[in-house]
């Protein structure tokens, strides 16, 4: 199976006996190098770096809450670290998150060419199209299109990068005129080493699973449950196929957040301590959810489901999975539960840990797992050594994971992960 870790370059660990000191220098990017130096290490396959440009305010009408629990703020750009993570790494993927509605396409096709040769071709994009009304408007937009046009301005954006960095085989002019976009003349960046760098998405409403099934080769998802993501694997498998391409080209990637301990009850202990229903844990769900759907959840009732009418031009997949999870409960209940970023809950040893995996993927038929521990203010370098000296090494063992890199590039790796 594919391993990747999704990481925010945002301030790790500063509320837990194990914070370290690296909340003090964390916008300098040497943890995340580090982090990343320990990834290739353990054999993972990629990193992923997360992108947002906002403070947000969703929750409460303030960014108050936002720097009190740290789920988008602050943070620095990933495209420098990502620079920086080459140079300190040799065959670790670098997916770094970039916007369709946010850059101008030739300007992200040349970011990404660039960080293609300068990685020798390890570079992947984590194509998004951004939900926050504030990110827009950073950039000089008045609005951000509604969602589904968002995808439709997506589609032209990838095709037509696409055509640029394949120009780069002979420097032939690239003319285009399309709904969104037009281009005209020579793309001026040097060949990336993969021809594009690897297409990563995150598709989950109906219109983002048609998006990655057209463009994405890896999909990073998060249905719950063993039965939710199988049927989502098997939904975009059949999308590709519709569509006339190879199912078995593109892999989905579950995000999951392992606990483990030396023994299943401590490991049980320590689950149930990170999930308690304290009130930090439910700000920072209550925030998190606002700032990912783009509604404000602190005009909801606690201790009522949240209502079957609510909409939003945001993240659709959030909100419906809350819909769901909070029918015949109330919101109270469904944040007291475990994260609402991970499909499968992973607590035990790291055997145990490891039976669950192996069994989900025999169930799902799926591709593998991106570990999460985040935004801000929750990695640490004692998670990272659970993980990759826990749980990986375990994998291996079984021949479920790689003990070494294949050669050639980021690609060619993924096809034999």
């Amino acid at each position: 199976m594919a391993l990747g870790w999704f990481v925010n370059f945002m301030p790790p660990a500063w509320r837990t006996p194990w914070a370290g000191t690296d909340v003090a220098d964390w916008a300098d990017g040497r943890f995340y190098v580090e982090v990343a130096r320990a990834l290739e290490r353990a054999r993972l396959d990629f990193v992923v770096l997360e992108d947002s440009s906002v403070v947000p305010q969703n929750h409460g009408g303030s960014a108050r809450t936002e720097f009190m629990v740290t789920t988008k703020a602050p943070k620095n750009d990933p495209l420098p670290l990502a620079g920086a993570i080459a140079a300190a790494t040799t065959h670790l993927g670098i997916v770094t998150t970039m916007s369709t509605s946010l850059y101008p396409p030739a300007h992200l096709a040349r970011l990404q060419a660039s960080l293609d040769v300068l990685s020798r071709g390890r570079a992947g994009w984590n194509v998004v199209t951004s939900f926050e009304e504030q990110a827009a408007q950073n950039v000089g937009l008045d609005t951000l299109w509604e969602h589904d046009q968002r995808y439709d301005r997506a589609d032209e954006f990838v095709d037509l990068t696409q055509r640029l960095w394949r120009s780069t085989r002979d420097g032939t002019p690239v003319e285009h005129a399309g709904r969104f976009f037009t281009a005209t003349g020579r793309f001026d960046a040097p060949r990336p080493p993969q021809g594009s760098p690897v297409l990563c998405q995150a598709g989950g409403s109906p219109r983002g699973l048609d998006f990655a099934a057209r463009h994405a080769e890896v999909v990073v998802a998060v249905p719950q449950g063993v039965e939710a993501m199988a049927r989502y694997r098997r939904d975009l498998r059949e999308r590709r196929e519709r569509a006339g391409l190879d199912p078995d080209a593109c892999r989905v990637l579950f995000m999951v957040t392992p606990v483990v301990g030396e023994t299943d009850a401590e490991a049980r202990a320590r689950h149930e301590r990170m999930w308690a229903p304290t009130d930090w844990n439910l700000l920072r769900k209550l925030v998190f959810a606002s700032n990912t759907a783009e509604i404000d959840f602190a005009r909801f009732d606690l201790d009522e489901p949240v209502p079957a009418d609510a909409t939003t031009n945001g993240a659709q997949s959030l909100l419906e999975q809350l819909k769901v999870r909070t029918r015949g409960s109330s919101l109270r209940a469904a944040f007291a539960q475990d994260g609402l970023a991970e499909s499968l809950p992973l607590v035990g040893t790291p055997e145990t840990v490891a039976d669950r995996m192996q069994e989900a993927m025999d169930v799902v038929g799926g591709d593998g797992f991106l570990f999460f521990h985040g935004g801000g203010g929750l990695l640490s370098r004692r998670y990272l050594t659970d993980v990759l000296d826990g749980i990986v090494p375990e994998l291996q063992r079984r021949g479920l994971a790689q003990r070494e890199y294949a050669p050639g590039t980021f690609r060619d790796k993924l096809a034999t992960a």
